[in-house]
């Protein structure tokens, strides 16, 4: 039947619900049918809803109906409608009867055949479309029908570099899309790319060995900001290829690059999204700019940054190689991946292949927006999950990363959380998983989400501890809220909390997470106000000097605290985007680090590297649980302006018996009183580390330099 001219509609919303809607236009119908090999069965009306501009009756089937197969509806006027397929698609009977968990979905190619697999249960009819890469001539491949709605088509030959799309025909329509399990495109995502990832020619080298998730410090760059200034030093700027240049340099010969990296001393590289995002034409790169949060195909390298867009072996193969070179000069790869929502979701895949299963409905029967983007991805369901999963594990495995940042992770559940930790740790159990856990506005109840304040459901998985930050900080959301290293007094014990890992230190006190590793500490990150461009504004009244000093106080803090600490990437050389609070899309000149800054405030960087030296030296600022904090972390009664940190008869995890950092906001030293014993050396004052045998020794008291960190070692 002609579709475009429906004179009423009909749909499956249960398995044995069908929901009827029939303007208002002349005599109603009084009963309904379901056609079966043209035979008549009738639908009893369970419940007759009058609305607006029709009417909309409720019949009960109690034939079973066959999903992917056409069906007729005929009512008492001889009018007849096809049975389209409605909120079925979101019910839990559909989704068991199509879970397939097969691990072939997409293509497997071998050096006689190529084989599709698509999963697309609602459609009648599937295709393939076959390109030449070259003269872009077609083939169409009608694909057959199997288990669990996957539709296959093989191809006797191999068929690498040939592109291709499926096509689907539901509720009477055709649509075409990309597959969402192609490993390759062409340029802006138009067409799928064959390939043999056995062919890829580029080797990754082993990663880099971590002997607990707490020895982690975290970077957080983005490909293109990294490397695209011109006092970069870099050849390929912009690009994959810009982590592979190594021993690069400004103009004065400061450190650039990877070898400026190596230099900090950071443990792993947290990458902005590099799989295939909408927002920047990959042809012309420059034109645009984009963080990448915007997903199209969450299996392929994005093009933007490649020397090549077009072909899919150079994106594979660059990224690979940028890989490979951090591993190589001791840097695990995080990857930030964005699981929780797609660019536009009425042109996605997803939602041409299997229309209303992939994303959340709310009650009413619409798209929930939990992300604020227009969708949520519905990880609960099965087949989301699978693909999820499906996806982490081919970054795994062909690419090799090391672990995993998970964009809003509140909006995806609890078990495929689970699911992805217990497949990490058949890979590395040090593989790190870390998300936003934040509690988000999504059709999923609050006990199924992956939130910080279910943390201890998800006891695999590091979350960035946003009370960590705005206790440090300030709040992110109100730009003029100081936090303690801005100069405010009056939080002090949830900053102890929070320099504790946020476990706890005290046996019976509140805590956040289970165990220290889960607490990402930062105050800072690519979202919001850095924190420079926060301090000009909360603390403009101060000199930059001094706004400098409370900037280093706070990634001092980040730095020394039990958890992970994270650095967004020139944190370190105060890095500034001129007060730009959402740079998401703004030009080169706002995200790019600057490398002159970077010489500017080499000493900075040359504290902050001694700090991170000092940390990896210092096992004690690294307690693997939560026991052992509570064992061995204690504050000090101080004057207001001062917390002291006392890390105390930890002599097996270092050279020292007790450790003692204190933190001073204020503008004024300040004195406080040590513990009894032995005298204690002074190993860090004023930014000045002291060699062994050099240190001041003290006793009784000492004195805490205004804006600064002290830090004390007793034998």
């Amino acid at each position: 039947m002609n579709v475009t001219k429906r004179e009423y509609e009909a749909y499956l919303d249960t398995m044995d619900t069908v929901t009827i809607l029939v303007p208002y236009e002349g005599e109603m119908p009084t009963a309904f049918f379901l056609m079966e090999r043209n035979e008549q069965i009738q639908l009893p009306i369970a419940r007759t809803i009058h609305l607006p501009t029709m009417q909309k009756y409720e019949c009960i089937t109690t034939l079973p109906i066959e999903i992917g197969k056409p069906y007729e509806i005929i009512d008492s006027r001889s009018r007849r409608t096809d049975l389209q397929i409605g909120a079925v698609i979101r019910t839990p009977e559909f989704d068991q009867l199509f879970f397939y968990t097969g691990s072939d979905l997409g293509v497997t190619l071998t050096d006689t055949e190529t084989i599709f697999k698509l999963w697309a249960p609602s459609a009648i009819e599937a295709k393939v479309k076959l390109l030449h890469p070259e003269t872009k001539e077609e083939k169409m491949k009608e694909m057959v029908r199997g288990e669990k709605g996957v539709w296959t088509w093989c191809e006797p030959q191999d068929l690498d570099g040939c592109l291709y799309t499926y096509l689907v025909r539901i509720n009477g329509t055709w649509a075409e899309a990309v597959d969402p399990y192609a490993r390759a495109l062409t340029a802006n995502s138009e067409y799928g790319m064959i390939i043999n990832l056995t062919r890829s020619t580029q080797p990754i080298a082993p990663r880099p060995a971590l002997a607990a998730l707490t020895d982690a410090i975290i970077y957080e760059t983005h490909i293109r900001d990294f490397s695209i200034s011109p006092h970069s030093g870099i050849k390929a700027k912009g690009t994959y290829h810009a982590f592979t240049e190594e021993n690069t340099t400004t103009s004065n010969g400061y450190s650039t690059g990877v070898s400026y990296l190596k230099e900090l001393g950071v443990t792993h590289i947290e990458l902005l999204p590099v799989n295939d995002y909408g927002g920047v034409d990959e042809m012309n790169p420059l034109k645009e700019y984009n963080w990448g949060y915007n997903p199209l195909y969450f299996n392929v390298p994005e093009g933007s940054y490649s020397s090549n867009p077009s072909d899919g072996y150079t994106r594979v193969n660059e990224l690979k190689k940028l890989i490979s070179t951090l591993h190589q000069n001791g840097m695990r790869v995080i990857l930030d991946v964005v699981y929780n929502h797609v660019y536009v979701r009425e042109t996605s895949s997803f939602e041409k292949l299997v229309p209303g299963y992939y994303f959340r409905h709310d009650y009413y029967g619409m798209p929930s927006n939990g992300t604020g983007v227009g969708n949520d991805l519905a990880s609960e369901r099965n087949m989301v999950r699978k693909f999820i999963i499906d996806s982490i594990s081919y970054w795994l495995t062909e690419f090799q990363v090391d672990g995993f940042r998970f964009d809003l992770m509140g909006i995806l559940d609890i078990q495929t959380m689970n699911a992805i930790r217990a497949l990490a740790d058949k890979t590395d159990p040090t593989i790190l998983l870390l998300g936003e856990g934040w509690d988000l506005n999504t059709p999923l109840p609050y006990d199924q989400k992956a939130t910080l304040y279910n943390a201890e459901k998800i006891p695999g998985i590091a979350q960035f501890n946003d009370q960590f930050r705005d206790y440090v900080k300030g709040s992110t959301f109100n730009i003029y809220d100081r936090g303690y290293a801005l100069g405010h007094l009056h939080r002090k014990n949830d900053v102890k909390q929070s320099l504790s890992g946020s476990v706890a230190y005290e046996k019976y006190g509140k805590y956040l997470f289970a165990e220290p590793f889960q607490s990402i500490n930062y105050v800072e990150s690519h979202d919001n106000h850095t924190l420079w461009d926060k301090m000009s504004k909360c603390n403009h009244y101060e000199t930059d000097i001094i706004r400098q000093k409370r900037h280093t106080l706070a990634t001092s803090m980040v730095l020394l605290a039990q958890g992970i600490p994270f650095l967004h990437s020139g944190q370190e050389f105060y890095r500034t985007k001129f007060g730009v609070e959402n740079s998401y899309k703004d030009p080169d000149y706002i995200n790019q680090l600057d490398w002159q800054r970077r010489e500017k405030f080499d000493g900075n960087i040359q504290f902050i590297q001694k700090l991170i030296r000092f940390r990896k030296q210092e096992m004690a600022l690294r307690l693997p649980s939560r026991s052992h904090i509570q064992q061995h972390v204690r504050f000090l009664q101080t004057s207001e302006a001062v917390i002291a940190y006392h890390l105390t008869h930890i002599k097996e995890f270092s050279q020292w018996n007790d450790l003692l950092l204190a933190f001073n906001n204020d503008l004024k030293e300040q004195e406080f009183v040590l513990p009894d014993g032995n005298r204690w050396r002074v190993l860090l004052k004023d930014q000045c580390f002291f060699d062994k045998g050099e240190e001041e020794e003290v006793v009784s008291s000492y004195k805490v330099p205004p804006l600064s960190v002290l830090i004390l070692g007793r034998e």
